[in-house]
């Protein structure tokens, strides 16, 4: 197996680690008044600023007239980002892989500057999780030593991350949102081709799969196997010692190679306005070896943290966030993802497949189209306005388009087999 293989597998793994933890928070908040009654409370403060955004009275932190805010807002605004959030949901519950990929990329075609909708993306994780996740049920699977060299690194990396983005817009925002769009575009490129090929090889197959978006980890990492023996064979003190339950002894691993994968999380999630679930998997089982039961725990506990410190330290103090969208994007997903998951019982997995393929591409050709126009406002290429306004109208069509027919797609499956669903229940 290519290396690259390897780690897209362990990306999507990662997505369905995440997707499973979404899933789980979402009902624990739906299930519990008191917590929808703070929901409701939440959301209240970011309807009148919805409503009090024409004046000049509100202050920078709470989104008031600054540079970085959006670039022209009202109370529709809010409306689509709870649409935006309901697609990020449904793409969640359904395929079983995280949809947080497209907020970003979603709140940047709706005019939202790069950094205010990493921030935003970030506190609307960051609410979520001190909302809904019930920690003691997870404990079990958490290893404590790893999760504090791995938090350690974290708080470095998301700090840099922060910093970094921060500087860059301040020096030319313009030339923040190139950065955001380029690290996308990268990976999703990355992602998208590979979830691509697997879509068209396992269609002409005829052989029907699980509803995840990637294919099952694999059993052995091949040539990826020797990494991990040889930092685990590596003494650097202090080491950590892992995984007792599962072997006799436990691992053990020095605590700089953990903090340094906390770093490289750290870094991207605070870039990119996600929680950083999305590569700890594959850091964790196919760098270091940690088991995949162990990884699993020690994810959710560092969402928590990494969002929370990224969304906070990093960007609210500085008025990076945007707590009306925030709130819109939480009131969306949380029903998204539960129409999602009920959905995947009466959908067969190849068509959820399909669909993942095609909503990572179609995030990809948004920040790639965007691309030009960004490149030529900084003149680091020359572009007419009508060119790049043109591409960058493409790509926004492209991406809403797609995202919407799966909305479309799933809502209509959804509404068509409640009878179903309720005799199932």
């Amino acid at each position: 197996m290519s290396k690259a293989r390897t780690i897209y597998r362990g990306l999507c793994e990662a997505s369905r680690a995440y997707a499973e933890w979404d899933l789980q928070t979402s009902l624990t908040i739906l299930k519990s008044k008191k917590r929808l009654i703070i929901l409701g409370l939440m959301t209240l403060p970011a309807l009148l600023f919805a409503v009090a955004y024409a004046s000049d009275t509100l202050p920078a932190v709470l989104g008031g007239h600054k540079a970085y805010g959006p670039a022209s807002y009202n109370p529709t605004i809010f409306l689509v980002s709870i649409v935006i959030g309901l697609a990020a949901g449904l793409i969640t519950g359904c395929i079983g892989a995280g949809g947080g990929f497209i907020i970003t990329p979603a709140l940047m075609s709706a005019g939202i500057k790069g950094i205010l909708a990493v921030g935003t993306d970030l506190f609307h994780i960051f609410a979520k999780a001190i909302m809904g996740t019930v920690v003691h049920k997870k404990l079990g699977n958490v290893s404590v030593p790893l999760a504090v060299a791995f938090l350690v690194g974290s708080g470095v990396g998301v700090s840099g991350g922060g910093v970094i983005n921060r500087a860059l817009y301040e020096k030319n925002p313009a030339l923040s949102d190139t950065f955001i769009s380029a690290v996308y575009v990268v990976l999703l490129g990355f992602l998208g081709i590979y979830a691509l090929v697997d879509f068209i090889k396992l269609s002409k197959s005829g052989v029907d799969v699980g509803g995840h978006g990637g294919p099952e980890p694999a059993k052995e990492a091949g040539s990826g196997k020797s990494l991990p023996e040889k930092l685990q064979a590596s003494r650097i003190p202090p080491l950590i010692t892992f995984d007792e339950d599962l072997v006799p002894g436990g691992k053990k691993i020095p605590a700089l190679y953990v903090a340094l994968c906390g770093a490289v999380v750290g870094f991207l999630a605070a870039i990119m306005g996600v929680g950083g679930g999305f590569v700890t998997f594959p850091m964790f089982v196919y760098v270091l070896g940690v088991s995949s039961f162990t990884t699993v725990g020690t994810d959710i506990l560092q969402i928590i943290f990494t969002a929370g410190y990224a969304s906070i330290a990093q960007y609210a103090i500085y008025g990076f966030i945007f707590y009306t969208l925030a709130m819109g994007m939480l009131i969306g997903s949380l029903f998204g993802i539960q129409v999602g998951a009920l959905t995947t019982k009466v959908v067969k997995g190849i068509y959820i497949r399909g669909f993942y393929a095609t909503a990572i591409m179609a995030g990809f050709v948004n920040r790639l189209f965007a691309l030009p126009g960004k490149l030529a406002e900084m003149e680091y290429i020359s572009l007419s306005p009508s060119t790049a306004h043109m591409l960058d109208t493409v790509g926004n069509v492209i991406f809403f388009v797609a995202v919407a027919a799966f909305g479309v797609w799933v809502i209509s499956k959804f509404l068509g087999s409640m009878k179903l669903l309720r005799e199932e229940a």
